[in-house]
């Protein structure tokens, strides 16, 4: 049967329902058939509660329910009174598909048929949790002033209108005056005035003032319930809307009758602590008694260690020092350094409210009567962390600096004198290559064997000398550090002898990394031999691989990007803290003349730099050394493509004899 046009037009009129609720992302909106189960689905219930439309319809609506209100039939009995009354209205916590909760506002809506049957039920959620954390927060905030307010006796705090009427009456307020806020809320503050002052005028040209230069402060007689007269400091303050429009006064009465004599002094004291209070953040200010224990807490020292005036003051002030600073009687020594010299600073650790440190700056003054008798300490902190961290990060980028200029120009000294005494000894080879050809004396044969010896040992030292200033040809190819290090295993183990045990352990995982293998054999060797020459009586080397992804802040060579750092461990004597900075430099030893060139770990140094890494040293005395090399990971496939043009260049340099090719390093020292 064919569409009438009303049919198309109702058609066309839902569809434009549809769109429009789908449109709407702000509210969760979707139907229930009779039973609870979900019918459909707009596009503001994925984005409240997480389910997209394929996964939630046929389910039952409690499944946004807690547990507890699940197990309370929470869900039933919603529907119920939908059912019973057309709508149902409710607040509460709902879940979301992540498990979130949410503190959700719901409508339930009954839907029946022309007859009156029971169709089901449109549902609207919404979100509300933001709006209740801020009127709840609001709540909290308004009860805890009004209990702030109420507790103050000492003071008469109470709020005027902008004619004068009182509005408000605190506890102080009726104290101090005599009257209950029923008896004077609603009555026009001049009557706390004299007949003079009110005569003069004197209570409209007080808000006046107030009103004019935004704060009145003033002393004068007052009049009790009772008709008695007091001597009273009284502060007005307007309170404005956010329109800058007067919405009335704020009032602040004391009794200072009793103090009147030394009221000028003090109330000058009083308005500049005041002033310093509230509009200093950056320094703790606070005073002290004579014991230690904290009066008085401003917003600064709330904001610098964590505490709030009520948690803290009544405390003593140790509780801002670390323990071994308490131990060491460090509190009562500087209360005592205060109450001699009449003033203390320094600088240390203290303890924040949750338990983190900061350094702090301290100044401790004595406060004296005008008797000069003391009667407390007033006390400043300054947080001065940020500036102590940069000045260490500093003095370190400078020690770094300097130590590297000091390579780098050890690296060009050594580089310089090594080729000529390469170039020497090219000569004294071919001198030697000649003699043994015609030479036929069996004296002449042993010299020539000596200096074949000495020839060796001048060619390893070379190598050890290039490679430290790092003017070597680079023999780099792709190597596997697992594959290397188990290949030299065996030769290091034969090597620190028996009363020393060699762990291996560098995992297939480990990136390759583009190195000259012999000079990486070398180092090892020259590590190991070190980590022995360090345990006599025996000990464990260790050898280990990580892979490791480094930032400009992980170590002082200020190494980025990917690399494998490769760590040799010993359990031996370590060395000295004043030693350490010392032990890569070229001929630097500690052993005997007979006993260690001192180039040992100058060649671990100038192959690090040439592989594009760095190599770093942590020792402890009595436990143990730890050298690690960092190497740069490289891409095996492009390695392999460029590695062949990094061919070996200076033909002059003498390569050594694979028969000799680690003698020098037998006797390497740390540096």
């Amino acid at each position: 049967m064919p569409l009438t046009t009303t049919d198309a037009q109702h058609l066309s009129d839902s569809r434009r329902l549809e769109l429009f609720i789908d449109a709407v992302a702000d509210y969760a909106i979707y139907s229930l058939d009779a039973d609870g189960f979900i019918t459909s689905w707009n596009a503001g219930a994925e984005k409240i509660k997480g389910y997209a439309a394929s996964e939630i319809l046929g389910q039952h609506f409690s499944l946004f329910f807690t547990i507890e209100d699940q197990a309370n039939a929470v869900p039933e009995r919603m529907l119920a009174m939908a059912r019973a009354d057309g709508r149902y209205e409710a607040e509460g916590w709902r879940v979301r598909k992540d498990g979130t909760r949410f503190w959700s506002n719901a409508v339930v809506q009954r839907v029946v048929d022309h007859n009156g049957e029971l169709l089901g039920y449109a549902k609207i959620t919404r979100d509300i949790t933001e709006r209740v954390a801020a009127h709840e927060t609001l709540l909290q905030s308004e009860r805890r002033f009004r209990i702030l307010v109420d507790g103050v006796v000492d003071y008469a705090i109470y709020m005027l209108d902008p004619s004068g009427m009182i509005t408000n009456w605190n506890a102080g307020a009726e104290r101090l005056k005599g009257y209950t806020a029923d008896e004077i809320v609603g009555q026009h503050f001049s009557k706390f005035y004299t007949r003079e002052e009110r005569a003069k005028g004197t209570p409209l040209r007080v808000l006046e003032t107030a009103a004019q230069d935004g704060r009145y402060e003033g002393e004068g007689w007052r009049v009790r319930k009772d008709g008695s007269r007091f001597w009273a400091s009284a502060v007005v303050h307007p309170i404005r809307d956010d329109a800058g429009r007067l919405e009335g006064f704020a009032k602040v009465t004391r009794d200072i009758t009793e103090r009147r004599a030394a009221h000028e002094a003090l109330r000058e004291s009083e308005r500049q602590f005041r002033l310093l209070v509230s509009g200093v953040t950056d320094y703790a200010l606070y005073m002290l008694d004579l014991n230690g224990l904290v009066t008085s807490w401003n917003a600064g020292a709330e904001r610098i260690k964590g505490y709030a005036a009520d948690e803290i003051i009544g405390q003593h002030f140790s509780r801002f020092y670390t323990e071994h600073d308490r131990a060491a009687g460090l509190p009562a020594r500087a209360l005592h350094m205060a109450a001699r010299e009449g003033h203390f600073e320094t600088e240390g650790h203290r303890v924040r409210k949750d338990g983190t440190l900061f350094w702090a700056n301290v100044v401790i003054d004595t406060i004296r009567d005008e008797r000069g008798e003391p009667i407390g300490f007033a006390k400043i902190t300054r947080d001065i962390t940020d500036r102590r961290d940069a000045e260490i990060a500093l003095r370190q980028a400078q020690a770094q600096r300097a130590h590297t200029q000091k390579m780098d120009a050890l690296g060009q000294l050594t580089g310089g004198i090594v080729h000529d005494f390469n170039n020497l000894l090219t000569v004294v080879d071919s001198f030697v290559r000649i003699v043994k050809k015609v030479g036929t004396d069996p004296g002449v044969e042993r010299a020539t064997e000596s200096v074949e010896l000495a020839l060796q040992r001048g060619t390893a030292l070379t190598r050890q000398l290039l490679a430290f200033s790092r003017k070597q040809s680079a023999r780099s190819e792709v190597v596997s550090l697992a594959e290397r290090v188990e290949a030299v295993r065996g030769m290091i183990a034969g090597s620190v002898g028996k009363k020393v045990k060699l762990i291996a352990d560098v995992g297939s995982e480990t990136w390759p990394v583009m190195v000259d293998p012999g000079e990486l054999e070398l180092g090892l060797i020259n590590i190991a031999f070190n980590a022995r020459d360090a345990m006599p009586d025996g000990g464990l080397i260790t050898i280990t691989a990580e892979n490791m992804v480094l930032s400009s802040d992980d170590m002082a060579a200020g190494l980025e990007g990917e690399f494998v750092a490769l760590r040799v461990t010993d359990t031996g004597i370590g060395i000295a803290p004043d030693v350490v900075p010392q032990v890569f430099e070229p001929f630097f030893t500690t052993k005997g003349p007979e006993t260690g060139t001192g180039l040992g770990l100058a060649q671990v140094y100038g192959f690090a730099q040439q592989s594009g890494g760095a190599v770093t040293i942590d020792s402890e005395v009595a436990k143990g050394t730890t050298v690690t090399i960092y190497l740069p990971r490289t891409d095996m496939a492009n390695a392999l493509q460029s590695s062949g043009a990094e061919q070996p260049t200076g033909a002059n340099v003498v390569q050594l004899r694979t028969k000799g090719r680690f003698a020098a390093s037998s006797g390497s020292d740390e540096g």
